[in-house]
């Protein structure tokens, strides 16, 4: 069973915002000041929900797949890059397996054949917003609409439309749902990572993965050069350990044979 909710009439947001509301109207006439706290426990919540990636709680978010036959798949955040991408596709491609890329807009604008070797070696591509603004939950409507749009317009020109995105850290907002229906977008973030801060800590990144590892699990990696200088040889090392034992443990399949829907769409 995918990790998502259906569509209802209410996000779960609304619903607790109502109950925290009805809540103090009725707390208010036994007193007052009680009335304050079904508010700020929906503040809380408000605050804190968005940080979980598994929280559907401003929108319907999809962290996790089918577990069926041990399935588990790749996903690779931030690029491209050209110091970093062409790594990765080698590795995948010796080991011939599948992975899906949510690449930063801007980015991809600047590196077109990436986006293309990236799609010819029989992967997937996802929006990641424009330019990973880590505040962009907090922008205006507006902003937000412009920063998914331009981001599907770059890969739309490149020839592939994407069907999930993917916010900056995995914070989703209030506003965010309204602006993916407007671009026919779901939201895909992950239930299994390093904690590797953006390749800043690789250091047993394999061990980290498996150690959390679980069937039905959505893996995010970083498709970036590891933050201090020579890790690369120790950044690859950690992939081909990770790789080879993600094939003896589990199957590893596509995104969209994990969570039973489309990923991108190819248009030219």
């Amino acid at each position: 069973m995918l990790n998502k909710s259906t569509k209802a009439i209410f996000s779960a947001a609304e619903k607790a915002g109502i109950t925290a509301l009805s809540a103090a109207f009725l707390l208010f006439f036994l007193n007052p000041w009680l009335a304050i706290f079904p508010l700020v426990l929906f503040l809380l919540l408000c605050l804190v929900a968005p940080f979980f990636p598994a929280s559907s709680f401003f929108l319907s978010v999809i962290s996790k797949g089918s577990a069926a036959g041990d399935n588990v798949c790749l996903t690779f955040d931030d690029g491209p890059s050209p110091s970093s991408t062409p790594v990765i596709l080698e590795l995948l491609a010796r080991h011939k397996l599948a992975a899906t890329f949510f690449v930063v807009g801007e980015k991809a604008a600047n590196y077109p054949q990436l986006i293309a070797d990236i799609v010819s070696q029989g992967h997937t591509v996802g929006n990641h917003s424009w330019n990973h603004d880590s505040f962009l939950m907090l922008r205006s409507q507006e902003k937000l609409q412009e920063d998914v749009c331009n981001t599907q317009e770059v890969l739309i020109k490149q020839g592939v439309r994407p069907h999930v995105f993917r916010p900056p850290a995995a914070v989703t907002g209030p506003r965010l749902g309204q602006v993916l229906t407007c671009e026919g977008l779901v939201t895909v973030t992950y239930s299994c990572r390093a904690m590797d801060r953006g390749n800043r800590n690789i250091r047993n990144l394999a061990a980290k993965i498996f150690n959390r590892l679980q069937a039905g699990d959505i893996i995010m990696l970083h498709d970036l050069v590891p933050y201090r200088e020579g890790q690369m040889d120790c950044w690859q090392h950690e992939l081909e350990l990770l790789f080879t034992g993600l094939q003896e443990k589990y199957n590893i399949v596509s995104l969209e044979q994990l969570i039973q829907q489309p990923v991108m769409t190819v248009l030219h």
